[in-house]
């Protein structure tokens, strides 16, 4: 009797399950779908009703998209945010896996000493850094798209290296003893041998420092800010917001979807990684 009632009660839980996971979706998507449904209406009927769809009337077509990239200069945006995304994605990785593997490989109070300061720089507000770190850019002539590279780099070091130290404690040692048996020197063993087996932590680090460069507006606002020509993507979209009630809301809508396409299709393809990463990279005793 009780294994029937259990049996009985299952498809209901998970129904409820299945609703409440439902409501999350769309609580999640809608915004997405708000602002592409107003990237095709004009400006003075978004403001009047935000939340109808596109008529005969209230329809613009593609001239928000338009009037956004003449206004703002998009297409070259995109190219410095991809230009910074890629290459600050790809010294994170590389850097900070070797970091790791020499912080977990080689055992004394300097490597634990770093071990501890790249943790607590995980819990270090922004805001606490940020003007210092505006003046060494300046001195260090940081206010470039590679400059911005290596303040990235810098940033996104404490995480990465958390993440990717957890998972090579779990490698054995015979794997890399073997490789210099053979003949391999250390950075042939790691580079060979280690850092294709750190192949998922290093796929996940690059999602979410990828999504979180990708995304950043304070960073780039301060150092490069608005009277350069490197603008990224969310320096361009912030300034369409204007003062005043003066704002080109069409225009604005249309860039934010060119500004969320790309990181969408990136994390659709590379999703399936992202809980093997973190589950690999977790710490382990």
């Amino acid at each position: 009797m009780n294994k029937a009632k259990k049996v009985g009660e299952k498809p209901a839980l998970n129904a409820a399950i299945f609703a409440f996971l439902l409501v999350l979706a769309i609580c999640f998507l809608y915004p997405l779908f708000f602002i592409l449904l107003n990237s095709f209406k004009g400006k003075l009927f978004i403001s009047k009703n935000p939340f109808a769809l596109p008529t005969a009337e209230t329809f613009s077509g593609i001239s928000n998209y338009v009037n956004g990239i003449t206004k703002t200069g998009m297409l070259s945006a995109v190219g410095y945010s991809f230009f910074i995304t890629i290459v600050s994605v790809g010294l994170i990785i590389l850097f900070t896996s070797m970091t790791a593997y020499y912080i977990t490989r080689v055992h004394s109070k300097v490597t634990s000493t770093l071990y501890y300061m790249f943790v607590f720089s995980m819990i270090v507000p922004f805001q606490m850094v940020m003007f210092s770190m505006v003046d060494l850019a300046d001195t260090f002539h940081l206010k470039n798209p590679l400059g911005m590279c290596v303040l990235y780099l810098g940033f996104g070091a404490g995480l990465s290296v958390f993440m990717f130290s957890g998972f090579v404690k779990s490698i054995p040692l015979e794997i890399e003893e073997a490789a210099m048996i053979d003949g391999a020197n250390p950075l042939e063993t790691y580079f060979q041998v280690v850092f294709p087996i750190l192949k998922p932590t290093a796929i996940t680090v690059a999602i979410l420092n990828a999504m979180w460069i990708w995304n950043d507006f304070l960073l780039p606002y301060l150092v490069i800010g608005v009277g350069t020509k490197y603008k990224t993507i969310p320096v361009v979209v912030q300034m369409l917001v204007g003062s005043n009630g003066n704002k080109d809301m069409g225009a604005l809508m249309a860039m934010l979807v060119i500004a969320i396409i790309p990181i969408i299709i990136f994390y659709l393809a590379c999703q399936k990684y992202i809980i093997e990463g973190v589950v690999a990279g977790a710490v382990k005793g």
